[in-house]
């Protein structure tokens, strides 16, 4: 299982024989400007929610590549619209089967529209279970008492969380959520790409350190293995 970060919220998970790419924002994030969106290749797109700076480069890629979009239903239909593949709209507390394993969608707290201003539904995160691995995108989201239940019903193996506050939690939060969910490993999003969300990368990892998390803030274009 490999994770590779194409910044703000943005990530390819390679597992199970499957390319999954959550919320692609790439071309128009100018710290991202090394990243040529025509070399990433995906076999599902899964969107948190329709806000541009998650789903920009959705249609792009999901046209040249056939790639299947799964989300909340009006933001799968949105992209149906267009000529995506989009057979896996879904909601939240709902899972899907596919061929690298479960997509669960749980809840964010979080607003939600499409780039045109049409309606996007509700915000979500997702649960993947994949290759015996147990992973939690939050999406973007404020700290909520829903966390809790996946700390009671998943043995999380990492967490990838926001941690850029102003739009979304901040480090304060996102580290009382990672205990919530049971996540010891913190993989950081949502947070730089723009002036209002612009952190202090190191007290984020003395933060992190003090309670006892390991914060990883990956490179835009780095690649790790879980």
């Amino acid at each position: 299982m490999q994770l590779t970060y194409y910044g703000h919220a943005c990530f390819l998970l390679e597992t199970g024989g499957s390319r999954v790419l959550f919320d692609p924002f790439i071309s128009p994030n100018p710290l991202a400007k090394d990243i040529d969106i025509n070399t990433i290749e995906a076999d599902y797109l899964l969107l948190s929610h329709g806000h541009a700076d998650h789903v920009a480069d959705a249609e792009a890629i999901g046209k040249r590549t056939g790639a299947e979009v799964v989300g909340i239903a009006e933001v799968v239909g949105w992209f149906g619209e267009k000529g995506l593949k989009a057979n896996y709209g879904m909601n939240i507390g709902g899972k899907v089967k596919l061929p690298f394993g479960t997509v669960k969608m749980v809840a964010a707290l979080h607003s939600s529209s499409m780039p045109d201003g049409s309606y996007g539904g509700i915000a979500a995160g997702f649960v993947v279970e994949s290759e015996g691995k147990t992973l939690y995108f939050a999406g973007d989201t404020a700290l909520t008492y829903d966390m809790k239940l996946l700390g009671e019903q998943y043995k999380l193996d990492f967490a990838i969380l926001p941690i850029g506050d102003n739009y979304t939690m901040g480090i304060d939060d996102a580290l009382i959520a990672a205990d919530w969910v049971g996540a010891q490993k913190i993989i950081g999003m949502h947070f730089d790409t723009f002036p209002a969300i612009v952190i202090n990368q190191e007290e984020a990892q003395q933060k992190a350190s003090q309670a006892g998390k390991e914060l990883v803030l990956l490179k835009i274009g780095e690649t790790v293995t879980l």
